[in-house]
């Protein structure tokens, strides 16, 4: 039902700064794969096997990494070093990609927006690859988890975890009904509010299932918190109009896109997945 998941990923990476300066945050490796192989392989998992990426200025070495490399491949070919191609191998061979610009850095819904040429009218996932998200419970991973959630309800639905209150302003944060136990029908949203305003302790992070009509509330939604367009205010509009929801998922998230958190993921990726 679901075979498309867009990846936005022109972002500038500022907090990784000077290592981003001439290198895609997305391709920062946890241990020895890049955060967004981690995200495809979750997507590939999920069913969803075309995979829409919308780069910027900069980000060639996205597209190149899901390419043959022939110098690299003929360079090796034969030795012992070969078995370490074996998992983006396996990605290509699964996975479609297709790629579009985003000309300007106009916030999360611009880039969702952008990526409408690459999705068309079908429903859609959405990973940032910021997010690290690991089913560390074992079982499957988030978007998987969110795919049959939509074979369920066929609406718009968001991951979402319980943050402490310092760390609220961070995030989109949600208000919701309760449907059953880490299912809710989402009532409000507000985009990185201060403690005092925020609606719950419910976060949005970076794993989305869409269906299509977002790309026509977005172009309709006007510019929101930093003159950006904001997938929070689009997905707010959907919500009143008919249904978004919010789902606890299970598993860990790890914040790649903070130094603390990309540390984490790497020590918990080389401890518990790598060396084994």
């Amino acid at each position: 039902m679901i075979k498309k998941c867009l990846f936005p990923v022109a972002g500038y990476g500022t907090r990784f700064l000077p290592a981003t300066k001439s290198m895609p945050k997305e391709m920062l490796p946890i241990v020895n794969k890049p955060l967004v192989q981690y995200g495809v392989e979750e997507a590939i998992e999920a069913g969803l096997t075309e995979i829409g990426l919308v780069t910027g200025r900069g980000k060639r070495a996205i597209a190149d990494h899901f390419d043959v490399s022939y110098e690299l491949e003929h360079q090796i070919a034969g030795t012992s070093k070969e078995e370490f191609l074996s998992s983006i191998r396996e990605v290509m061979s699964k996975a479609t990609f297709s790629m579009t610009r985003q000309q300007e850095m106009r916030g999360l819904g611009d880039a969702i927006l952008n990526g409408r040429r690459l999705i068309g009218d079908e429903p859609f996932g959405v990973v940032l690859s910021d997010d690290l998200c690991l089913n560390t419970e074992g079982g499957d991973g988030v978007l998987a988890q969110m795919v049959q959630l939509y074979k369920q309800f066929r609406c718009s639905i968001v991951a979402i975890q319980e943050v402490p209150e310092d760390q609220i302003s961070k995030f989109g944060v949600i208000a919701g009904e309760k449907l059953k136990d880490g299912i809710f029908q989402v009532t409000n949203m507000v985009e990185k509010p201060a403690v005092e305003e925020a609606p719950s302790n419910l976060a949005i992070i970076g794993r989305y299932i869409l269906t299509p009509d977002i790309f026509e509330i977005i172009e309709n939604t006007p510019p929101g918190k930093n003159g950006e367009l904001q997938l929070t205010d689009a997905l707010l509009t959907q919500a009143k109009n008919g249904c978004v929801l919010g789902y606890k998922f299970k598993g860990t998230r790890f914040d790649c896109g903070s130094v603390d958190g990309f540390v984490e993921a790497t020590n918990y990726v080389y401890n518990n997945i790598y060396k084994m």
